[in-house]
């Protein structure tokens, strides 16, 4: 089969499973698998493709058309214009979260401190570090797994972050003059109706906010104050229609200047809140 044919073929088999961008889809698998980026295709298009390269890329589209998300097959994903590793023991990072960086980078000054909790692949806080000079990065998650691949993503950007197991503030200690969190926040009802990618395969605990998928944000609030700097900044990304709540519960834990920002889309995405300054 010749690359042409077997990208013509991919497209096929990922839109006959009902993949929305199954042309993108198949060529970026084509691309993993032979490496071979789009000027060298159109050299050799019509050359005959390896049967070992066939192989590995019909077991990547099968994958695919199982709806395994794209980024868990490539390994990577692309995020604040860094590259970070991914498997299914992390949230793939998405272009909104980058709005809680770009938040957390316009408060970041030289000497401060940073804790990011539930970090996941890491993302959040790999990103912020990358982009800040003379600022010292800590970081949780509850997942082992979820940890190891942070770590990975802090040595491919180079940038040193403390991790540490724990569930939320269990084994934090100090105060920061900085906390961000992407915490879980769908509701436990609404996780069955999430596209498949997200559903069948990212890890649920990362996902499941409670019943009203406010779990996260209550115990956040409740115990962050032990661990801000007076005057210190709490950023949290947030659903679209969570702001109202959540600032409700900054405010009852003596946050004050309260407010919301927006993503690109104008959703709002992330609220923040200053501790102990009326």
């Amino acid at each position: 089969m010749r690359y042409r044919e077997a990208l013509r073929e991919g497209e096929r088999q990922l839109s006959a499973a009902g993949i929305d961008d199954a042309r993108t889809d198949a060529w970026l698998l084509l691309e993993m698998v032979c490496r071979m980026e789009r000027s060298a295709y159109f050299l050799h298009m019509e050359e005959e493709m390896p049967e070992e390269r066939q192989r590995e890329y019909e077991i990547a589209l099968h994958k695919r058309a199982e709806h395994v998300p794209l980024q868990y097959i490539i390994g990577e994903t692309e995020f604040m214009g860094l590259k970070f590793k991914v498997n299914s023991h992390v949230l793939i990072p998405r272009q909104d979260t980058e709005t809680l960086v770009e938040e957390a980078l316009r408060i970041v000054r030289p000497g401060m401190r940073i804790l990011d909790l539930c970090t996941g692949s890491g993302c959040v806080i790999v990103s912020i570090l990358h982009n800040a000079v003379d600022v010292e990065g800590c970081a949780t998650d509850i997942s082992k797994q979820a940890l190891n691949v942070a770590k990975e993503n802090a040595r491919l950007n180079n940038v040193a972050v403390l991790f540490e197991r724990s569930d939320l503030f269990d084994h934090v200690d100090g105060a920061f003059d900085l906390i961000v969190s992407n915490p879980p926040y769908i509701p436990t009802g609404d996780i069955l109706d999430l596209m498949r990618e997200v559903r069948d395969f990212e890890p649920p605990e990362a996902l499941d906010g409670g019943e009203d998928g406010l779990c996260f944000y209550r115990r956040i609030a409740a115990d962050c104050g032990a661990h801000l700097k007076p005057g210190g900044r709490l950023l949290l990304e947030i659903g679209y229609d969570q702001a109202e709540a959540v600032t409700e519960l900054l405010a009852a834990a003596g946050f004050s200047g309260v407010r919301t920002i927006r993503d690109l889309a104008r959703h709002d995405r992330v609220v923040s809140g200053t501790f102990g300054v009326e």
